[in-house]
């Protein structure tokens, strides 16, 4: 039984689907989208973006706190669990989906394989981070995407034969559909933003905010956009606003510090048009984990508007820069970038696009030798 509850799922859970379905033989696999993503346009559009198929059950569980969101998911999860008896649940990533079925699952003595495990950012503070940490604790397999994420899961003393190094299922993705990017230009066209706004000698950047700590705070969303304001007058910015973001920016009476005429606005962007921005971007501004890697993948310089990342091996090895909030290291790092000293960096161990497929034939081995 595999689960889906936000967006960054669906990205890690296609090519695992493709996977199971492609082994030799077959695993056979159940798809429950616990509807924690509530966008149900926008997560059709990801869903016939990625190739995923219809989920099999929908619980259209939809937004809330994070207690009542994480209730209602297992609430609605265990009949579903009790019905069909799986041999495993299969969770990816951090999002209140994931830790609220590992928890319905172990407590029913189904096994748990949590892929993605390991990461750490260190930061209690981030909800991610608490689903993560519990997650991992709980999960009976446990696939990782870099080396060091073995080392933080030994540190919280889990035993290293739970552990699988398989790469990242995330550049799976990319990889497979970095081909059916939809270009930049009719991005911009479809809605209504002529593309001479980018053609720029220097190009253009990229921008995302959503997380808490840099979007709901009115002096610190102030501050961004503001130092945000600052590059777009060296370098035209396309900013994929979150909900969350933009109703901020309207609370807080914030519209005035965006110039449309050097920073173009728009609703959040399906997988092939997201990907399309970053692959040809000349550098992306963000607070998204999974866009570290997307960057890394793509070599494309990449900008942190974060204190700290849970996937470290994009600073270490790939294109990324932790910059924080701090207005000097954001103006500094657009001009390291624009002078051409960016990082181009590596693309990581078994970042290969066979991930997935590695998961596939371990998991038919553990489950044959009598998983837990």
């Amino acid at each position: 039984m595999c689960v889906v509850g936000a967006r960054p799922n669906f990205m890690k859970m296609a090519p695992i689907l493709r996977a199971l379905a492609a082994h030799q033989p077959p695993l056979a696999a159940l798809l429950v989208h616990t509807g924690q993503h509530y966008d149900q346009g926008m997560s059709h559009q990801l869903f016939e973006d990625l190739g995923l198929p219809r989920p099999d059950l929908n619980l259209e569980v939809g937004s809330g706190s994070h207690a009542v969101q994480t209730a209602e998911v297992m609430r609605r999860f265990e009949p579903a669990l009790d019905a069909h008896q799986p041999a495993c649940v299969l969770v990816v990533g951090d999002v209140n989906s994931t830790l609220a079925c590992t928890l319905v699952a172990v407590k029913k003595g189904v096994p748990v394989v949590h892929v993605e495990a390991g990461l750490r950012s260190y930061d209690r503070k981030m909800p991610e981070e608490i689903n993560r940490v519990l997650t991992d604790q709980v999960a009976d397999r446990l696939y990782t995407t870099e080396r060091s994420a073995l080392d933080n899961l030994l540190r919280e003393g889990i035993a290293p034969e739970r552990v699988c190094f398989a790469g990242n299922v995330m550049i799976d993705s990319l990889v497979d559909n970095r081909p059916h990017a939809r270009p930049i230009a009719d991005t911009l066209r479809a809605h209504g933003i002529d593309p001479a706004l980018i053609a720029q000698p220097q190009g253009y950047g990229v921008v995302t905010l959503h997380r808490p700590s840099n979007v709901d705070d009115a002096e610190t969303l102030r501050g961004l956009l503001g130092v945000l304001g600052e590059v777009a007058a060296q370098l035209p910015l396309v900013f994929a606003l979150h909900p969350r973001t933009r109703n901020n920016i309207e609370r807080f009476g914030l519209g005035g510090l965006i110039d449309p005429q050097r920073m173009a606005l728009l609703p959040p962007q399906g997988y092939l048009e997201m990907l399309g921005l970053l692959r040809d971007a000349t550098l992306v501004l963000t607070d998204s984990g999974g866009l570290q890697e997307e960057t890394t993948a793509l070599g494309v310089p990449c900008l942190t508007l974060r204190e700290n990342t849970e996937r470290p091996i994009t600073a270490e090895q790939g294109t990324n820069t932790l910059v924080g909030r701090d207005a000097q290291a954001i103006r500094n790092g657009v001009a390291e970038i624009l002078r051409g000293d960016g990082k181009r960096g590596r693309v990581p161990e078994l970042w290969d696009g066979h991930a997935a497929d590695r998961i596939a034939a371990d998991l038919w081995q553990w489950l044959g030798a009598g998983a837990p």
